[in-house]
């Protein structure tokens, strides 16, 4: 029996791509779900249902009420989601008033959605690549973009929240995440382009994966305020990774080599830290990279 089991978890951004199938999830380990969404969705099931917004005092406090744990996926999840301003202000206020109100309650663990964003890399208006293979948590980051802008700020308040309240919170740097039919149809592109992978390191993340993550970010025996890479243990190209890397990154250092298609990213700290494993990846063959 999950230790969720009876125990009260509010999800913000409950309606998302990502939000759906964590309150699925967190339904089927038994917990009570607080869902609070700004959209209504015929699809989100959960004990108590509220539409609201993460920006606002009174609908954060509302949906708190005796809640134990917190999880937090309300975004603007691109950068042209919005105007730069809607996407920047609308991250950093909701990640702050929630992590704020749930350290203040005394609520003793959060799960954010943070992203691989935050690195810079992927959105960055210059010709930038990561400044080593596997790309980790300690990478610099270069932000050139408002939307990865939110989400370093996202992890600096949650370090924040953590030091002024005692909040455990941890952020998940998610690569792109999806569901399979999109995952499979996102591999063919890459296929085809396999340059366009490079940003991401050729990361992805099944939903089902992103929802296990959360559940394991609300009950590992941790503290303090973490930021973990979590993706699939692959990559989305149907090529050596060793192949990728020596015609589209070749000037870039590698501390180690890559078998198969392994994903150019460490997941030692989410793997040893919270005990994560992609269970769904995508099944594909390791062909010749011929361009």
């Amino acid at each position: 029996m999950s230790e969720l089991n009876g125990r009260r978890v509010l999800v913000t951004g409950a309606a998302g791509r990502i939000g759906l199938v964590t309150v699925e999830h967190l339904n089927d380990l038994g917990a009570k779900v607080t869902a609070l969404s700004n959209v209504e969705h015929p699809e989100l099931k959960a004990d108590r249902v509220l539409i609201g917004d993460t920006r606002s005092e009174s609908d954060v406090a509302r949906a708190l009420e005796g809640a134990e744990y917190v999880v937090h996926l309300a975004a603007l999840a691109h950068p042209s989601a919005g105007s730069p301003y809607d996407v920047y202000s609308i991250n950093v206020v909701s990640t702050f008033n929630v992590l704020a109100q749930a350290g203040a309650l005394g609520i003793d663990r959060a799960v954010i959605a943070s992203s691989i964003n935050a690195t810079g890399v992927p959105f960055n208006p210059h010709e930038i690549r990561q400044p080593y293979f596997p790309w980790d948590e300690k990478a610099p980051s270069d932000v050139g973009d408002w939307y990865s802008l939110s989400k370093q700020n996202d992890e600096n308040t949650a370090r924040m929240a953590w030091r002024r309240w005692g909040i455990d919170v941890v952020a998940f740097r998610y690569p792109h995440v999806n569901s399979p039919d999109v995952l499979e149809r996102m591999s063919a592109h890459v296929r085809a382009n396999p340059r366009s992978g490079l940003r991401e390191a050729w990361s992805y993340l099944d939903t089902r994966d992103a929802a296990y993550a959360v559940e394991l970010g609300l009950t590992a025996s941790l503290s303090g305020a973490h930021a973990f890479f979590v993706a699939a243990g692959t990559t989305t190209a149907p090529y050596a990774t060793e192949d990728l890397l020596d015609v589209f990154a070749p000037d870039v250092p590698r501390s180690r080599r890559f078998i198969g298609r392994e994903v150019p990213i460490d997941l030692t700290a989410v793997r040893t830290v919270l005990g994560f494993e992609a269970k769904h990846e995508l099944d594909l063959p390791t062909l010749p990279l011929e361009l």
